[in-house]
């Protein structure tokens, strides 16, 4: 993932932009409707049969009785556990792009999210609106171009932590296995080539230009085995990237961290505040357990099968949940409601924000527009 991601978004970004070309209208025409019909169905039908098969062996009246049984005060928690991890998705955006303020980055990150969740080849989308949205409010291409590689290597180093963080802790608590003693010191030595690299890049343009050129040829040869041209300018593009984030890092790289550490344990916080308002209590799956289960999630999510996730996130929650001791009915209430409230709640906060923005933007234009028309002579 770290390695496609430069050169592709810095394509995306520094292509088809004109007279309102931005790069998800260009996705967008690339896949024909029946395409596009074909990955909903295909998606659904996965959806479906990972329910089916998650749900089979209980009841789901356990289930709801579970959800229904959580208390008002529990409910008003779990409203405000939801509602800051869904600003913590504007502090990101706000530290990636210096004068961004916190209203404009909730309706970009709400929007952009329901994009994501709701349509078939989501994020390439999303990307596109970002951009559509900053242009919209005077930010330029190469500062958004930025701020989507910054925010998505943040983004990818803390999917890389996170496990590694929960199996050490989990390890310390006296559950280590060979397994997942295993899987930590795989994770670590992910995560430690991972900053690395990223480190190499940034240290000169000579050394940036030798990560593109070496990571174009091993994703040009990955490519040849399903008969895909290779890739070619991620060297320019590294330099490019390299370049931008230095200005960006020197002084932005403590507060970047921060939001995005932040942001993810915000939603591993609604997770927990979920299972134990249903029941699963923290001598069943405790604290670190449940965060190494939702890392484990979050990886999940790096490779989009389905639209936000759908369906593949609930599956590894619920089967790593019961396995670490959790009553499965009250786990799968659990996961339902924490998925209504991180995958579910967001589509509907971001059609609000998408109309909001829309009605805004035509508003402008057309007062761009008189304006230009009373100035003829």
């Amino acid at each position: 993932m770290l390695g496609s991601m430069p050169g592709r978004l810095e394509e995306r970004a520094m292509s088809e932009q004109a007279a309102g070309g931005e790069v998800g209208q260009g996705a967008a025409r690339k896949s024909s409707p029946a395409k596009t019909a074909v990955r909903v169905v295909i998606s659904l039908v996965l959806i479906a049969a990972i329910f089916y098969y998650l749900v089979k062996d209980i009841s789901l009246a356990d289930v709801w009785a579970a959800i229904t049984a959580m208390t008002w005060g529990e409910l008003a928690g779990l409203a405000v556990v939801a509602g800051w991890n869904l600003c913590t998705y504007a502090f990101v955006w706000m530290t990636v792009t210096p004068g961004l303020s916190f209203g404009r980055a909730m309706i970009m990150t709400q929007a952009t999210t329901a994009i994501t969740n709701t349509v078939p080849a989501g994020s390439a989308i999303g990307i596109g609106m970002t951009y559509a949205m900053l242009h919209s409010w005077g930010f330029s291409r190469s500062r958004t171009t930025i701020a989507v590689l910054v925010s998505g290597v943040w983004n990818a180093f803390a999917k890389l932590a996170i496990p590694v963080l929960a199996l050490a802790l989990v390890a310390l608590q006296g559950n280590a296995s060979a397994a997942r003693i295993t899987a930590a010191l795989v994770g670590i030595a992910g995560l430690v080539a991972a900053v690395v690299v990223f480190a190499l890049m940034l240290r000169s343009e000579r050394m940036a230009s030798k990560v593109g050129v070496t990571a174009g040829r091993v994703v040009s040869r990955l490519l040849a085995l399903i008969r895909r041209p290779p890739v070619q300018g991620w060297e320019i593009a590294t330099v490019k990237f390299r370049n931008r984030t230095v200005d960006l890092l020197e002084h932005g790289w403590f507060p970047i961290t921060a939001a995005t550490v932040v942001s993810h344990l915000s939603l591993y916080l609604v997770l927990l505040v979920c299972l134990w308002d249903v029941g699963v209590s923290n001598a069943e799956v405790n604290w670190a357990e449940v965060l190494a289960v939702f890392a484990f999630a979050r990886l999940a999510t790096a490779i989009p099968i389905t639209p936000g996730g759908a369906g593949v996130v609930e599956a590894v929650l619920i089967t790593g949940l019961t396995a670490a001791g959790g009553y499965k009915p009250e786990v799968v209430a659990a996961v339902l409601v924490y998925r209504a409230l991180t995958w579910g709640l967001p589509i509907l906060v971001g059609i609000f924000c998408l109309l909001w923005w829309r009605k805004q933007s035509l508003t402008t234009s057309t007062e761009e527009a008189s304006s230009t028309e009373a100035a003829r002579p």
